[in-house]
Formats: structure tokens, C-alpha cells, sequence
């Protein structure tokens, strides 16, 4: 599969985006103290219908999986990092929401995802959020062709070094648009100038996943990615279009 997307596949992940970013906000203004993970992925999928989109994580089996994924929304709380499955758990205050989620429109694929704090959480957590935020802001910054994979990676772990946070090992970005996985792997760390030099119409997942004191994870029986010392994790991604000039966020 081409790294390089056409300007018609360009436009469909593009409207996909759109679709995933108006999801995500309602999401987000919902989640709050007694609703249930469940209640957020009916949501999810009900409004990606609306917007005439399909559900891109419904039924797909992501490398590692031991079975398909059963829901629309991954919902991840607290020291479980990615791929939480939604069920009747019932969100409290204090909790830490990771909500990820992935739109096909007509074929064109975006994934995206947010950390909501639920609640009143303790200020290392929300420095947590703020970081992890703040490390894919700056690695959007370095989406452009005069840089690398290695000066996205180096800037994600630049930036949450600063706090002394940890990059999970193990959990990636990658590319996005046509499938949800693609080609190529986006590492949350590495050296300024190092691996795959990037060109104008690649799409990229950029994801970093954080957490307060490890960088190991385990696999729980659900396939969901939790902390291998069971402390609270953050994780943010948008979908980025590599441009001539500055990169276009497409799930912004």
C-alpha cells in the first residue's frame, strides 16, 4: 500500500475526520460521574451512523488480538492504557478516561483519541493529561518534509521527560487512511534525524501513550494495554496530513 495518499483519498479521510472529531467532542461533554462505558460506545456509534460514517474499530483485529474487537469505542480507564472495552463500569471521580475511536467514511479511515479526567482527579494526574497533550502538540510540529519519524519520536519523549513521565514501551502511532493500520510504525521516542524521512501526503496516526511511573505494560485478558504496575496512564491521537507546508490536522 502506498504511503503517498491521492487528493480523493485524501478528501474522504478528511471528511472522516470531521465526522470523528464532532463525535468526540459530544463524548467528551458526556462523560462525567455514573455514566457507564457502555452508554459512551452506544453513543459513538449511534452519532458516527448519523454522520454517515461507519464504525472503524467495530469488528477489527489489530496484530496481537486474540479475537476481533467487539465495540465501536475503545474506553480505557485509569492504569489501562488502550483498547479498553467498554462495559457496564460505571465511570467515579478521580477516574482517568482514555476514549479512542476511529471513523471510515466511504473508505477514508481517521483515528483519534482524548484523555478526559472525570471528576476531581489529583493534580499528578491532571499534569499527567496536560503533558501527554502537550508531547503530541509538539510532535505534530516536527509532521512536515524537512523531518522524521525519529524527530516525531524524540519529540514526544522530549516532552514528557521534562515531568519525568514514562513513554510506554511496545504501543505506537502508525500510518492511517486507507486501513487502520498501515505503514509506517510511529515510535514515541527516538533520535532527531533518525528513520523514514517524511513526504508530502502521508497520513499519519500520532499517538503518545504515557504513564506516571513505568514504561512496562501487560496485556489483560480483554486485549486491552494496561501499566505493568498498575498506575495511571494518558493517551492522545489525531490524524495528521503531511503537507508542503505546515501539517493539516485532520481530526482537529
Amino acid at each position: 500500500m502506498s504511503l503517498i495518499k491521492t487528493k480523493a483519498q485524501i478528501e474522504l479521510v478528511r471528511e472522516s475526520g470531521k465526522i470523528l472529531a464532532a463525535v468526540l467532542r459530544k463524548l467528551k461533554t458526556v462523560a462525567s460521574v455514573g455514566v457507564s462505558l457502555n452508554e459512551l460506545d452506544k453513543l459513538a456509534h449511534d452519532l458516527i451512523l448519523d454522520y454517515g460514517g461507519k464504525p472503524a474499530f467495530l469488528g477489527y483485529r489489530p496484530y496481537g488480538a486474540r479475537v476481533p474487537y467487539p465495540k465501536t469505542l475503545c474506553a480505557s480507564v485509569n492504569d489501562v492504557i488502550v483498547h479498553g472495552v467498554p462495559s457496564n463500569y460505571e465511570l467515579k471521580s478521580g477516574d482517568i478516561l482514555k476514549l479512542d475511536l476511529g471513523v471510515d467514511y466511504h473508505g477514508g479511515i481517521s483515528d483519534s483519541a482524548i484523555t478526559v479526567p472525570i471528576g476531581k482527579v489529583s493534580k499528578e494526574a491532571l499534569a499527567l493529561i496536560k503533558t501527554t497533550h502537550e508531547a503530541l502538540n509538539e510532535a505534530i510540529r516536527f509532521a512536515t518534509p524537512k523531518h522524521t519519524l525519529g524527530d516525531i519520536g524524540h519529540a514526544v519523549e522530549r516532552a514528557l521527560n521534562t515531568r519525568n513521565f514514562k513513554v510506554v514501551d511496545g504501543l505506537t502511532g502508525h500510518g492511517v487512511g486507507i486501513e487502520l493500520h498501515e505503514d509506517p510504525v510511529i515510535y514515541n521516542y527516538g533520535e532527531p534525524g533518525s528513520g523514514m524521512k517524511l513526504r508530502a501526503g502521508m497520513v499519519l496516526a500520532i499517538e503518545p501513550m504515557s504513564s506516571l511511573s513505568t514504561s512496562q505494560i501487560k496485556q489483560l485478558k480483554d486485549d486491552s494495554y494496561a501499566t505493568a504496575d498498575g498506575s495511571l496512564s494518558a493517551h492522545f491521537e489525531h490524524t495528521v496530513l503531511i503537507t508542503e507546508g505546515k501539517p493539516e490536522v485532520l481530526t482537529e
